[in-house]
């Protein structure tokens, strides 16, 4: 039984559907034990099929009519053998599926029992080692439907986090307050509906809001993250707002700022690179009149970070935030998950997101680069102002995606070195370009002169099986690098 939900508008709306759907049934009497865990299993194997949350069967309406009759039937008081009904029941399904009895009263003393049930998340429900299904409005053995049993448990890898209820059992007031609607809008520059029904239709459409069985509506984590007006509003998500902390220094020891972006983050995007990028803004003197303002990190860079953070952050995992700390020396941002691929395959790899349906949509705004090359757009920003490559850090349970700024060439580590030139060669390769001792040099910066210093490094890059040379026969001033993997 979920705690304030509205049950009894859940028995109006059903009863206005024009049949029985494979998820929900009406009766009027039989209060059967078998019978009654039979349509446990049935109804939640057959919710889970209908990708619904949850399956009903309702005493005390018609099936014909739908009009509220009532019901003698009182699971209270029935038993089974020396157990109560519900105990009975439980122990004779597996796995023992979450279910309840509802007991409402109408107008003229008609009484109403509800028994609602849990969908099958995992895999199909059997009463006494049975497992069962609808079909139409008869139970059925699953075995006897093999194509249908195929597809039953095809849905159990369908529901993804992001479409799991943040909130749910909401008015359309309700709803309009929690989420920005008109943001959607607004950011993408087409007509505003003309109600809020017709807003609400369109982030159905998406997926950000459902209809639930008693006609209110649900919020979607996906919903819920990207449009929220305040995501600590939800209590399941209140950990996923993004913090950002500014350091005075180099250290985590004096935090100068600790700002926790609230907003949904399609609507608080830009606000959070915005206040970023002011953070790394420095004023350099030009002569003696001019002064001009420049960004200790690519624009473009710190944006797909910013993405990147959110849209492969773990949605499971509880009590940590996304997080952007800003250093005098480097950016950090962490998550919390486990990097879905090689760090040294960052490049190239094919694409992984946990978080399809946020990312599909900050791509769709442009907020980041398409599926596969944030890193290389990473990469390429980085090169353009010859800083060093992205360094990335992860374990089982966090990523951290490091962008530093060194003053000069001198203060990179020998790691920075060989991680930018192995990087800058990946890009290369993945866009067809050849990387050579002078394609090397320019990507760090360094003139001329520094030939040398260029040389050992590359050799340095080779002899750590990071590269290798595309063609082993050239001679010393012909050769050209690729990826070690190439």
């Amino acid at each position: 039984m979920r705690k304030g939900y509205d049950y009894r508008s859940l028995v109006e709306t059903l009863c206005r559907h024009e049949r029985e759907e494979e998820w929900f049934e009406f009766k009027s009497g039989n209060s059967n034990p078998e019978r009654i865990g039979m349509y446990i299993s049935a109804l939640s194997n057959s919710a889970a099929l209908c990708e619904h949350p949850f399956g009903y069967l309702i005493w005390g309406v018609d099936d014909s009519s739908h009009r509220i009759t009532g019901t003698s039937f009182n699971p209270k008081k029935e038993k089974k053998g020396n157990m109560d009904l519900e105990s009975w029941l439980a122990v004779n399904l597996s796995p023992r599926v979450p279910f309840s009895f509802i007991t409402l009263e109408f107008d003229e003393g008609r009484t109403v029992v509800i028994l609602e049930v849990s969908a099958a998340d995992s895999q199909p429900v059997s009463f006494q080692n049975e497992e069962y299904i609808r079909i139409a409005s008869a139970i059925q053995p699953l075995k006897k439907y093999p194509e249908i049993e195929r597809k039953l448990w095809l849905s159990f890898d369908r529901e993804s986090i992001e479409a799991k209820l943040a909130d749910s059992d909401l008015t359309i007031e309700e709803l309009s307050s929690m989420l920005a609607l008109d943001e959607y809008f607004v950011m993408q520059s087409l007509p505003m509906p003309s109600s809020e029904e017709k807003k609400i239709k369109t982030f159905i459409q998406e997926g950000f809001v459902t209809v639930e069985d008693n006609g209110k509506y649900g919020i979607t984590t996906a919903g819920a993250l990207l449009f929220a007006r305040n995501i600590l509003a939800f209590p399941s998500l209140a950990s996923k707002a993004l913090r950002l902390v500014i350091y005075s220094d180099d250290s985590k020891l004096n935090a100068r700022n600790d700002i926790t972006f609230a907003e949904g983050y399609a609507v608080s995007f830009n606000s959070i690179c915005s206040r970023i990028e002011d953070e790394l803004k420095k004023i350099e003197n030009i002569g003696s009149v001019y002064r001009e303002e420049k960004s200790l990190l690519p624009v473009a860079a710190v944006r797909e970070v910013v993405a990147n953070l959110l849209i492969h952050q773990d949605l499971t995992a509880r009590g940590s935030s996304p997080c952007v700390d800003v250093f005098t020396n480097r950016m950090e941002a962490t998550n919390s998950g486990a990097l879905l691929v090689p760090k040294d395959r960052i490049i190239d790899a094919p694409p992984k997101v946990r978080n399809e349906v946020i990312a599909a949509f900050l791509r769709r705004m442009h907020f980041c680069e398409e599926r596969g090359s944030g890193f290389d757009r990473i990469e390429e920003g980085l090169g353009v102002m010859h800083l060093p490559s992205v360094l990335v850090e992860t374990d089982d349970d966090f990523t951290r995606v490091i962008l530093a700024w060194p003053d000069s060439f001198q203060q990179w580590s020998v790691r920075d070195k060989l991680r930018t030139v192995y990087y800058s060669t990946c890009l290369d390769y993945i866009r067809g370009r050849s990387t050579t001792n002078a394609s090397v040099r320019n990507r760090l910066g360094l003139p001329e002169k520094d030939i040398s210093i260029v040389s050992r490094l590359v050799q340095s890059a080779v002899t750590e099986g990071l590269l290798k040379l595309e063609d082993p026969a050239s001679g010393p001033k012909a050769r050209k690098y690729i990826p070690y993997w190439a």
